[in-house]
């Protein structure tokens, strides 16, 4: 069975065209969201999907009113693979029911693998630059210096305790022990 999903866009509030085309692609049920691809709660798409069942086949207008993203479309379409479900995008021509379209499925995810890898080799060079510049990355501590000093003193005098220090301050006991170890080592 083709089963239609059409969803609004930000630039686009009317289905007509989509739901016409769908129509005319043979779709015997259609499900229409309303809501924008960045609205993670897309209700009608999660119906559509739990409708769907092995031999069926998933058809949309485009590609960008089934999925936010390439990973969010890549997410979708190993969902519905996994389920023994086929997917036709009409504007894009692609058909996983074909040898074709499942290559072109895997060209993408590929694509988009090759895309993740780049984006975190830049991150990983962009944050290690930042580090020799002198920049802290990551979150800021949870104490100061100054207070991860006067806990080791206190501590060392066995006035205070570690959980107990954790408590006063609010905060978890492995923060007390790195202010404890930043300031016996004096590092900022």
């Amino acid at each position: 069975m083709l089963i239609g999903y059409a969803r609004v866009s930000t630039s686009e509030q009317d289905t007509r065209m989509q739901l016409d085309a769908l129509g005319r692609a043979g779709c015997r049920r259609i499900r229409e969201e309303k809501r924008s691809g960045r609205d993670t709660k897309r209700v009608e798409l999660r119906r559509v999907l739990d409708e769907l069942r092995e031999g069926d086949t998933l058809v949309v207008y485009k590609l960008d009113r089934l999925a936010r993203s390439l990973r969010d479309l890549l997410n979708i379409l190993a969902e519905l693979g996994e389920l023994g479900i086929g997917f036709r995008s009409l504007t894009e021509s692609i058909d996983t029911t074909t040898p074709a379209g499942r290559m072109m499925m895997h060209m993408l995810g590929a694509v988009a693998e090759f895309e993740r890898g780049l984006i975190a080799e830049r991150s990983i060079a962009g944050q290690r630059a930042a580090m020799d510049r002198g920049v802290h990355c990551g979150r800021p501590a949870a104490l100061t210096m100054k207070e991860g000093k006067r806990a080791h003193e206190l501590v060392a005098a066995g006035k205070a305790t570690l959980s107990g220090l954790a408590r006063l301050h609010g905060v978890h006991l492995s923060s007390i022990k790195r202010a404890i170890a930043r300031a016996k080592n004096g590092a900022g």
